[in-house]
């Protein structure tokens, strides 16, 4: 299979683990130590490779979809530097993760279908409602399934999607997503404030849905998503001695990753869920 270098230190399995920590992801389907995707109608497999990932179907239409799902967009070195230089406890957990390449969600639509059925409940449960939804909705190709596109659920009605286990109002906000006018794509060359402003005008997309479309499918090196629940846990636990810190006490530590906010949200998240926190003296210091 071809081979996509990518800048060491690279570790494919703990840059995707996230596809695995949740339960499966019939989109981003993990089978046998392989990512597997369909990029336009074709399942691709992604496996680790030495000096980068194989890919046995890279080609102009699919390597940006890879690009995006390894995270080639992230500057390492330069967030490994500033750690080194300014935050002791991010640096020792830099060192931890050693290898680790945040994966970006490449699909504008799907990112913020994703964030809809992320909102307050556990991503479990949101992983499980979402594979019944591209099961439903979207089309097999090999053992993965493309996710389904904005013009098939916009043709659907929000009694079908509550049928899978949405609530009504997550459905009618995600099929009022797929009818909006709004141009998703057109949204990569706005600025953070101009994006955050478009996606909240569209019903049932707020600041949290905003700010993780941001760091997660645009990897805006700034977006720091101060409100999510999951966030605030992993930067307390770093950072907050011992003492749950409040959602405005998250916002107002953002100065202090600039311009990584976004890339330290990944790891803290990443740090926290794999037990990192355990080893590390949280500090303000």
């Amino acid at each position: 299979m071809p081979l996509l270098r990518v800048p060491a230190p690279y570790d494919f399995e703990l840059s995707t683990e996230r596809f695995r920590a949740f339960g499966p992801d019939l989109a981003n389907l993990w089978v046998d130590g392989a990512l597997h995707r369909v990029v336009a109608g074709r399942e691709v497999r992604l496996a680790p490779g030495s000096g980068g990932v194989l890919v046995d179907l890279l080609d102009p239409a699919t390597e940006p979809v890879v690009g995006r799902l390894l995270g080639l967009e992230f500057d390492l070195a330069a967030f490994g530097s500033f750690a080194n230089e300014h935050d002791r406890v991010l640096a020792r957990l830099v060192e931890r993760l050693a290898g680790f390449r945040p994966p970006l969600a490449p699909d504008p639509f799907e990112a913020l279908v994703t964030s809809i059925t992320a909102q307050q409940v556990s991503l479990q449960a949101a992983f499980a409602v979402r594979n019944r939804l591209i099961a439903r909705f979207g089309s097999p190709a090999g053992r993965a399934y493309s996710f389904p596109t904005p013009e098939r659920l916009a043709g659907a009605e929000p009694e079908e999607l509550a049928a899978l286990g949405f609530s009504r109002r997550k459905a009618e906000y995600i099929v009022g997503l797929a009818r909006s006018p709004l141009d998703l794509a057109g949204l990569r060359d706005a600025s953070d404030a101009d994006v955050k402003a478009l996606l909240r005008s569209v019903r049932g997309l707020g600041e949290w849905t905003a700010d993780w479309f941001l760091a997660r499918h645009l990897a805006r090196p700034r977006a720091w998503p101060a409100g999510d629940l999951g966030l605030r846990k992993a930067v307390s636990a770093f950072y907050g001695a011992g003492r749950e810190l409040s959602t405005e006490e998250v916002r107002a530590l953002a100065d202090r990753f600039d311009p990584f906010q976004n890339l330290t949200a990944h790891y803290l998240l990443t740090g926290k869920r794999l037990g990192f926190d355990q080893d590390q003296t949280g500090s303000r210091d």
